[in-house]
């Protein structure tokens, strides 16, 4: 049976994801303060600090991932509709019929990091929920950094 006290710093160590929006990096630097000054005090506290931090460097890369695929497709649809008249360099058009593959591609990958974002959200409100039941809570898709 975890303490009240235990499960009160783990609920807050996973609610500290949260300052994402309003400090650079503060879902790591947050967690991982809380979980560095409690993690010899208490397996739960130990255990569920490991996931938190875990589960946000697994999104960090994910994140990553999403941007790496989605510049260079992003940058070669726009430099392929760029028709350049070598004659008057000042006059260059942008052909229209590359946009669709440009919003195509932005859409779904937009759409797939908001989807990222919204499932970090709901995930991180039910992991704080269920830390403060007692209860120890593995993410899902999350990448052991952390053992």
């Amino acid at each position: 049976m975890e303490t009240t006290a235990d499960r009160n710093i783990t609920t807050v160590l996973q609610l500290s994801a949260f300052t994402q929006y309003f400090f650079p990096f503060g879902n790591f630097i947050f967690p991982a303060i809380l979980w560095s000054l409690k993690k010899d005090q208490s397996k739960f506290v130990d255990f569920n600090g490991r996931q938190a931090i875990n589960f946000q460097l697994s999104v960090l890369l994910y994140t990553l991932f999403l941007a790496m695929v989605a510049v260079p497709v992003i940058v070669y649809a726009v430099i392929n509709g760029i028709e350049m008249n070598f004659v008057t360099p000042a006059k260059w058009d942008f052909n229209i019929q590359n946009m669709a593959g440009i919003v195509a591609t932005t859409g779904i990958l937009g759409l797939t990091f908001l989807g990222l974002k919204a499932t970090e959200f709901f995930l991180i409100i039910y992991a704080s929920v269920k830390n403060s039941n007692g209860e120890n809570y593995k993410y899902p898709l999350t990448i052991n950094f952390i053992k």
